[in-house]
């Protein structure tokens, strides 16, 4: 299936990517950056659990588990969703991630006097099955920075949440999980600093 259109269900865990049009950036600046995790709280925490996430210049990487349907089902009746029923869920789970994107982009135009599309792709995303996936691909979110030749370390891009993991400041992050997925800190920081096989990983680029 293409994965612009995989559905996203309640309690799956899901790799998720989107990138700027042609050679535009979607973060020119510090404040941008901030600004998207401030919306991607706002349209996106009360529907999903967060793993990790890193933000690029011209495309950001997610990695999310969708909300169980009863807690979806009481988060779209509290807004009063006219069109709630179990088979309109990923619908409307695909809505809210809509409005983030719609949400940034319109902020951003104002912002720099720019008129049309700032995303290239509406999302892609593929879904994570397994726990050596869930890890394999957090570690590659992680390394994309580096990847790209944005940082020397992973460690040393600000705008992933690989430091946010590592730290005990407040966060919306599933930290504990991520945490335990690897068998503690130390398991989490040896994982990333060896040259890991990404064969397991759910890569999207």
């Amino acid at each position: 299936m293409n994965n612009y259109y995989i559905p996203l269900l309640p309690g799956k865990k899901y790799h998720l990517q989107s990138r700027a049009v042609g050679s535009e950036n979607l973060f020119r600046e510090p404040m941008n950056y901030e600004l998207f995790l401030t919306r991607f709280d706002k349209y996106i925490s009360a529907i999903a659990d967060t793993y990790c996430y890193c933000l690029l210049p011209n495309h950001f990487h997610v990695l999310i588990r969708i909300k169980e349907e009863l807690t979806l089902r009481k988060y779209f009746k509290e807004l009063r969703h006219r069109k709630y029923s179990a088979e309109n869920i990923p619908a409307m789970i695909m809505q809210q991630f809509s409005n983030l994107l719609n949400s940034y982009s319109k902020s951003y135009n104002i912002k720099y006097e720019r008129k049309g599309a700032l995303f290239i792709d509406y999302l892609r995303r593929e879904e994570i099955k397994t726990d050596n996936q869930l890890a394999a691909t957090i570690f590659y979110i992680h390394k994309n920075p580096v990847h790209h030749g944005y940082s020397k370390g992973i460690d040393q891009w600000k705008w992933s949440s690989f430091n946010t993991i590592l730290s005990t400041n407040p966060t919306k992050l599933i930290r504990m999980e991520v945490l335990d997925l690897f068998g503690g800190i130390k398991e989490f920081k040896d994982y990333h600093t060896h040259m890991i096989n990404l064969k397991e990983a759910v890569i999207i680029e």
